[in-house]
């Protein structure tokens, strides 16, 4: 007796818990998708700006390239600030032709700080779409679990309409949360091949720079 007891005292302090589990999850399965359809917007928005990107760098690097041997720093200087790059990567090439009078060995270690901070940077700002595309499946199939409990006690007493309506609830978890993910993980994915794009010139950069300076 005192066993069962125990046992109905527990499922019932499991059930509690679990149901008050429910709203958090949907709040945060609703920040979840809206987050990543801004994301998504932003997203596009970049797309637009950098499609010229391409074009320009090779521009850049045929600008800088052409100033070897002038030891002109200020048209240098001038270039850099005129091409269609990222501002961080440009101080990082202004920093480099302002640190001339050093050594090299000097300049090519401090390059190469910059050069991983950049990448640091980047790899934070895939962080958040990238947690997203890896927790929101879980996250929304808890959303989907925990209404079933009630419904399908509801479905025990011949209760079609409580039924029906916890249903919808766990179908709508569901959905939130792999769609989320689906448009985190397009995000993260696009992004970071960007971003990669970005270092890989930011180094093209800052090689020439070394060489010319």
């Amino acid at each position: 007796m005192a066993t069962s007891s125990f046992y109905d005292l527990f499922n019932s302090t499991l059930h509690g818990i679990t149901q008050t589990l429910l709203i958090p999850v949907m709040a945060v399965l609703s920040i979840f998708f809206i987050y990543a359809l801004i994301n998504l917007g932003i997203l596009i928005a970049e797309y637009y700006k950098r499609r010229n990107s391409k074009t320009d760098f090779k521009k850049l690097i045929g600008q800088i390239v052409s100033l070897k041997g002038r030891n002109n720093p200020d048209e240098l200087i001038r270039v850099i600030e005129a091409g269609e790059i990222p501002k961080t990567h440009k101080e990082i090439l202004k920093t480099l032709l302002e640190s001339s009078d050093v050594s090299k060995e000097f300049r090519e270690s401090l390059a190469i700080k910059m050069v991983e901070d950049e990448n640091l940077i980047a790899s934070k700002k895939l962080e958040k779409t990238d947690i997203i595309a890896k927790i929101a499946p879980a996250i929304g199939l808890m959303g989907t679990l925990i209404p079933l409990g009630p419904g399908l006690t509801a479905l025990g007493v011949g209760d079609i309409q409580s039924l029906a309506q916890h249903l919808l609830t766990a179908f709508d978890a569901a959905v939130l949360g792999m769609a989320s993910a689906a448009v985190a993980f397009i995000v993260s994915k696009i992004r970071r091949r960007w971003y990669e794009e970005d270092i890989s010139d930011l180094e093209t950069l800052v090689d020439a720079i070394l060489e010319i300076s």
